[in-house]
């Protein structure tokens, strides 16, 4: 039978290994979970980056047709002639008869413009109605100078000086003046 300091000797030196292995398997566990932490926040990180774009990709492709509204509200360079026809009708409309007189370019390239010199004459409601239907046209239109006279007995002249939003050609939508309402 063996001497009980050998035994306890031997079960000391058990023991000691037990935890022994115990702490390097701890430490493999521990290097091996914070290698797992770091593996999962590049994955969280790369996911949510992935839902980012996506939202923007989303946003990007919601926000297409507003593009193309808002182009509308500029003048094509392509399109000049039926930006001039939209605003003769207007004054048709409003029972006024109104004249381009000019156009000419305006602005630097990053705002290009279109100035345009029209005159309505008519009775002085429908000058004055057809002056109100060109400044508040679907347009980014604003009024220079407006100056209004009377001609003759019940006839009225208004001109005006507009300045129009211009869009180049390459930038041109496939909206154009003849399809505003």
């Amino acid at each position: 039978m063996k001497s009980p300091l050998a035994q306890l000797a031997f079960a000391l030196a058990l023991c000691a290994a037990v935890l022994g292995g115990y702490g390097v398997w701890y430490a493999a566990i521990a290097d091996k979970s914070s290698v797992a932490a770091t593996l999962e926040n590049q994955i969280t990180a790369k996911t949510e980056a992935e839902g980012r774009i996506a939202s923007a990709r989303a946003t990007l492709d919601d926000i297409k047709g507003d593009e193309s509204a808002v182009q509308g509200y500029f003048v094509s360079e392509t399109n000049i002639v039926g930006f001039i026809n939209y605003l003769e009708a207007r004054g048709v409309a409003q029972e006024a008869d109104v004249n381009v007189l000019s156009v000419s370019t305006g602005g630097d390239k990053a705002h290009s413009t279109l100035v345009v010199a029209l005159t309505a004459r008519g009775v002085f409601d429908a000058v004055m109605r057809a002056v109100g239907a060109i400044e508040y046209a679907p347009y980014d239109l604003s009024i220079k100078t407006l100056s209004v006279a009377h001609e003759n007995k019940g006839t009225w002249r208004a001109d005006l000086t507009l300045v129009a939003g211009s869009v180049p050609a390459s930038l041109a939508t496939s909206s154009s003046a003849t399809k505003k309402p």
